[in-house]
């Protein structure tokens, strides 16, 4: 996936988030997913989606501790 499909696709998954359609824990998974294969590719995450990763990370660990 280039640049630009990785844009778009992250773009997407915000908007999906936004609208609060779908699942937000397969959101979540998909998000860290192409985060992942940006930090893998050397591309840099931009700050504001690493934020939301770590928050939405955090929220899912909390939901698993009850």
């Amino acid at each position: 996936m280039d640049l630009e499909e990785m844009e778009a696709a992250l773009s997407l998954l915000v908007d999906e988030m936004e609208g609060d359609q779908g699942d937000r824990h397969e959101i979540f998974m998909r998000l860290h997913q192409m985060l992942s294969t940006m930090r893998a590719e050397g591309l840099t995450v931009p700050e504001d989606l690493a934020e939301l990763e770590k928050a939405l990370s955090a929220e899912f660990e909390a939901d698993t501790k009850g």
